[in-house]
């Protein structure tokens, strides 16, 4: 079981994030949610995969494509941190990693694909840390964070966007 950060486990802006999770255990939700994320998807075509709801917004396939980055850089941290490396861990920029990104020949089948392979990468991870590990403390982006943090972070985030292509794209 991970249980949810104290609010000084993590820079306050990630606080939309954790939010998701209120009351629920992390290794429940991040299993819990790979199916919930697939079955989205799934329901989604090609052809309105590839629509964004505003000019100079991101399409529904560019938001997976920052999921899956985004949830790469959060367990890679949890995992630097848990194993014991002190060294402060950059941070990102996330509209540079979109635009080198971008491919849009690829399918948004692919972008599943890949968000259920790091998601069970990511499972696996978390589920194999002891209570201590999910306590370590590193600095990450400049901030101070904790493995736990991350852990919750890497649900929310994806909860959070999720949420913004049910209430805004579909």
């Amino acid at each position: 079981m991970i249980s949810l950060p104290s609010k000084g486990e993590y820079d306050p802006f990630y606080q939309t994030y954790i939010s998701q999770l209120e009351g629920q255990n992390v290794l429940d939700r991040i299993s819990a949610q790979k199916s919930e994320v697939t079955e989205l998807f799934n329901s989604i075509s090609e052809e309105k995969s590839n629509t964004a709801y505003a000019e100079g917004k991101w399409t529904i396939k560019e938001v997976l494509n920052h999921i899956n980055d985004v949830e790469r850089i959060f367990t890679y941290r949890a995992l630097a941190i848990a194993r014991g490396d002190k060294q402060a861990l950059p941070g990102m920029d996330q509209d540079s990693y979109q635009a080198a990104a971008t491919n849009p020949s690829r399918s948004l089948a692919s972008y599943l694909a890949e968000f259920e392979a790091i998601r069970a990468a990511s499972i696996l991870l978390f589920e194999n840390l002891r209570e201590e590990e999910t306590m370590a403390e590193g600095i990450a982006s400049g901030n101070k964070v904790t493995v736990r943090a991350l852990a919750a972070m890497t649900v929310g985030h994806a909860a959070h966007h999720i949420q913004i292509i049910k209430e805004r794209y579909l």
